[in-house]
């Protein structure tokens, strides 16, 4: 595949496959932090689409965080990786462990990313959620089932690459999957852009701002674009 320059220019290229669903009132972007929302920003920009963030976070192997064995969302949603809690034999207690760490995350990144707001409302809605890649899916795997249980409407999974074996996962849980990509064999996300620079907190909070003020016609003195 063509390399990307960085997750803005992902997300426009994504934008270009979601077309159909630009300025429709009954449809939101929801971005995986930190990294999707840059894509997801672009997304809702050139689709006029409102943009929030759906809080997700990964369940790390104890002393291999890298590794996934699960993720957890908003809403008490858990999806546990059984192979390789199993292959590893990971305990009860790590994992409870590592669930009330990354939960107390999602409680923070609620105040500092929305100001404590609510989950966004997504009964009855048609919801786009944004990552900047797919490797094992456990996070977006674990949105998909906070989006059921929260009343979705219709949920579509939106990447602009990923494995294939996870792409596949997804077509069962998601009503659409739009991955613009499953280059082979698969390393990792990062070695398909050019800049895949960590994304902070203050630009998240940023980027979610200039979006609200955008659509609310608030005028900032950063909101140049």
């Amino acid at each position: 595949m063509e390399m990307l320059q960085d997750r803005h220019d992902a997300g426009k290229r994504l934008a270009g496959a979601l077309s159909h669903y630009a300025g429709r009132t009954d449809t939101v972007v929801l971005a995986l932090p930190r990294g999707g929302v840059p894509v997801a920003y672009e997304i809702s920009r050139v689709l006029d689409l409102p943009l929030d963030v759906l809080l997700v976070r990964k369940l790390g192997v104890p002393g291999h965080e890298e590794l996934a064995m699960g993720a957890i969302a908003w809403g008490d949603i858990r999806v546990l990786n059984d192979d390789i809690i199993k292959e590893l034999n990971i305990s009860e207690d790590a994992i409870e462990d590592a669930v009330a760490r990354e939960s107390e995350l999602i409680r923070q990144r609620n105040i500092l990313y929305r100001d404590n707001r609510p989950p966004p409302l997504v009964e009855g809605k048609t919801v786009i959620v944004v990552d900047d890649g797919l490797a094992t899916g456990a996070t977006m795997k674990a949105a998909i089932a906070a989006l059921r249980q929260a009343g979705a409407e219709r949920v579509v999974a939106a990447t602009p690459v990923g494995a294939s074996q996870t792409r596949d996962e997804l077509l069962a849980l998601a009503d659409e999957v739009v991955c613009l990509a499953t280059p082979y064999p698969f390393y990792g996300v990062g070695q398909w852009y050019a800049d895949f620079s960590q994304i902070s907190d203050t630009l998240v909070k940023d980027l979610l701002n200039k979006c609200r003020s955008r659509r609310t016609g608030e005028v900032r003195p950063d909101d140049k674009g």
